[in-house]
């Protein structure tokens, strides 16, 4: 991934999205107003953290990447299948749609979701002018939330499959991300034999490899070109935002894509 700094913000982009009519980010924790533990970079609300800090924040993001604030979609996050598509943007006090997925055709809106430690998504086809995001954790890896977003795709704009470009963003890894039984029952229950790519004991401990599952998804979604940023949020907390390794006690970090005209 490439690396932008500027006045204290950092965002990252997959190499593969900056060939297209897009904008595209993943900011760090860094460069925000917000207080610990939320510092500084935060956009989660309903965790603490003051509403006028994180409009602050959100306007220093969308100022660096010199798009309008007012044309913001996010929505509240579930861990669910709903798939949104925006009719207008969403003010900074309004009420939020429940969805955990995103999907537009039209350059209007910019596109925004919260994470610390979930999978990030991104989704364009080239062909047909379509940007979508997604949110998964274990849970909505396992309902395969993705796969929701792909078929809304294919749906609502005539979208192939094959066409779309995909990237997986920083999230927690293998190394981190521990789960029960129970968990690991419903991912075979959902992959079949495909668990075993997934799954690793180790000391007693079970480990999940979000970024592996969700790229099966895709693939099974028939998704052609697959980037994955293989970012580890709880191991890099000088700069993202992570539930597990900050044992619930930190903010949300923002993920944006929207398209250019």
């Amino acid at each position: 991934m490439n690396v932008i700094s500027k006045d204290g913000l950092r965002y990252y982009q997959f190499e593969e999205f900056q060939k297209f009519p897009i904008v595209h980010a993943f900011f760090s924790r860094l460069g925000g107003v917000s207080a610990e533990p939320f510092d500084s970079l935060n956009i989660g609300g309903n965790l603490g953290d003051q509403d006028e800090n994180i409009i602050k924040n959100k306007k220093k993001m969308f100022n660096m990447l010199n798009i309008s604030f007012e044309s913001q979609f996010d929505v509240w996050q579930v861990h669910g299948t709903h798939v949104a598509i925006p009719d207008r943007p969403r003010k900074p006090l309004e009420p939020y749609v429940q969805a955990d997925a995103i999907i537009t055709d039209k350059s209007e809106f910019t596109l925004l979701m919260r994470f610390a430690d979930c999978v990030p998504i991104l989704l364009y086809d080239p062909r047909k002018h379509i940007v979508g995001i997604a949110h998964a954790g274990w849970l909505g890896t396992v309902k395969n939330t993705v796969n929701a977003a792909v078929q809304h795709m294919v749906n609502m704009f005539a979208v192939e499959p094959a066409d779309i470009v995909a990237g997986i963003g920083p999230s927690i890894g293998p190394d981190h991300y521990t789960i029960r039984e129970d968990v690991v029952m419903a991912i075979k229950n959902r992959f079949g034999d495909n668990w075993k790519k997934m799954i690793q004991f180790e000391d007693g401990k079970i480990y999940f490899n979000l970024w592996k599952a969700n790229e099966i998804n895709l693939q099974e979604s028939g998704v052609g070109q697959i980037e994955i940023a293989k970012t580890c949020t709880a191991c890099h907390t000088e700069e993202w935002f992570s539930h597990r390794a900050e044992s619930g006690k930190t903010g949300r970090f923002a993920s944006i894509i929207k398209l250019l005209s």
